[in-house]
C-alpha cells in the first residue's frame, strides 16, 4: 500500500481515501439467532457481498482510494476475521481529527477482535498519526458516535456504546489537534438510537439533518478554558449549520449516508429522499444511490461501513 497521511477536518469535504472491510463470510437466517445478535432480518452473505462490492465501486468511481484492511491481515487473523459478523462496520474503529488518528474501544465484547486486528495495521501504516496507546484506559469509544463538524467543532454522543469517561480522556488530544469545542450529547439508549449517526448527520457543508426529538436535548460544550451547557440547535447554528428536523424517518437509510464532497452524498436506495430534499440546500445536492438493504439488516448503513482517512480541504 502506498503511503497515506490521514487528514480530515470535517464530515463534508472531498473524500480522497477511505478504509472498508467486506462482510464476514457468514449467513444468518435463523430467527432466534437473528434476535440474539440484534439483526432486523435474515442476511445472506452472497447478497451482502454483492452490495458491498457495488458500494466500493461507487466510491472508486468517485475517485476515492479504497483500502480493504482485511486483505492485509495475517492468515491466522484472516481465519478469525472472516467469522466476525460486524467487521463490515469500520467507522467505529478509529477517527481522524485533523492529522491525528485516535483508536476506538469496542463497546461490546464480540467486536474486540476487529479493533485489535485493524489497530495493529493502522499503527504500521500511519506511525506518525495513529495514537495506538490513546485507548489504553478507555472503557468504550465507538466512532459512529462522533462527528467532526468543521475545523473548530466536534459533536459526540455519550450513550450505549461510548462512555463519558472515554470522551473525557480523549478531549485534550482533540484540542491538541486544533479543535476548539467538543459538544457532548446523551441520546436515548435504544436500538434505533445506538450511535449518533443513526440520529443525525451533516449534509453538504452547512446543513445538519436530525431526528426532531433532538431539538429538545442540551449539549455540554467543552473548551480548553472552560465549559457550558447549551441546546444542540444553538451549538449547531453557532457553528454555521442550519438544521433540517425530520418528524418521519428510518434511522439507517435516512441518516447513515456518506458525504463524498460538499455537493454529493452516497446514500442508500431505501432513503426517503423527498423528505430530505424538503430543505432547499439539500435539494441542490447530488445523491448517488446504492443498494445496501441486506447490509443494513445487520444494524449499520453506509456511514457505518466507511472510515474516512483523507478529506481534501
Amino acid at each position: 500500500m502506498k503511503p497515506i497521511r490521514p487528514q480530515s477536518y470535517s464530515e463534508h469535504e472531498e473524500l480522497k481515501a477511505v478504509i472498508l472491510c467486506r462482510p464476514a463470510e457468514v449467513s444468518i437466517t435463523d430467527p432466534k439467532v437473528l434476535d440474539e445478535v440484534r439483526w432486523s432480518g435474515a442476511v445472506h452473505v452472497e447478497k451482502a457481498t454483492e452490495e458491498f462490492s457495488m458500494m466500493k465501486q461507487a466510491l472508486e468511481e468517485a475517485q476515492v482510494e479504497v483500502i480493504e484492511y482485511s486483505s492485509y491481515l495475517s492468515e491466522n487473523d484472516q481465519a478469525l476475521s472472516q467469522q466476525l459478523i460486524h467487521r463490515v462496520f469500520v467507522r467505529d474503529l478509529a477517527c481522524v481529527f485533523g492529522t491525528t488518528m485516535i483508536p476506538g474501544k469496542a463497546g461490546i465484547f464480540m467486536r474486540k477482535p476487529e479493533y485489535m486486528h485493524s489497530h495493529v495495521l493502522f499503527q504500521d501504516w500511519f506511525p506518525d498519526s495513529f495514537q495506538i496507546r490513546e485507548n489504553n484506559d478507555l472503557k468504550a469509544l465507538e466512532f459512529g458516535d462522533v462527528m467532526v463538524l468543521n475545523k473548530d467543532a466536534v459533536l459526540i454522543n455519550a450513550g450505549m456504546r461510548t462512555s463519558i469517561d472515554s470522551v473525557e480522556q480523549i478531549k485534550q488530544t482533540i484540542f491538541a489537534s486544533g479543535f476548539s469545542e467538543i459538544a457532548v450529547i446523551n441520546l436515548p439508549r435504544n436500538s434505533d438510537t445506538m450511535h449518533l449517526d443513526m440520529n443525525g448527520n451533516v449534509a453538504g457543508g452547512d446543513v445538519f439533518i436530525a431526528k426532531a426529538f433532538m431539538r429538545h436535548f442540551p449539549v455540554y460544550v467543552s473548551m480548553e478554558a472552560g465549559a457550558r451547557y447549551e441546546m444542540l440547535e444553538t451549538f449547531l447554528r453557532r457553528h454555521g449549520f442550519d438544521i433540517h428536523w425530520l418528524q418521519q424517518y428510518e434511522s439507517l437509510p435516512d441518516f447513515n449516508y456518506l458525504n463524498l464532497n460538499p455537493e454529493t452524498l452516497l446514500i442508500s436506495k431505501a432513503a426517503h429522499k423527498q423528505r430530505l430534499k424538503q430543505h432547499q440546500q439539500i435539494a441542490k445536492l447530488q445523491f448517488i444511490e446504492v443498494e445496501v438493504s441486506e447490509l443494513e439488516k445487520a444494524g449499520g448503513g453506509i456511514r457505518c461501513m466507511t472510515l474516512p482517512l483523507v478529506r481534501k480541504g
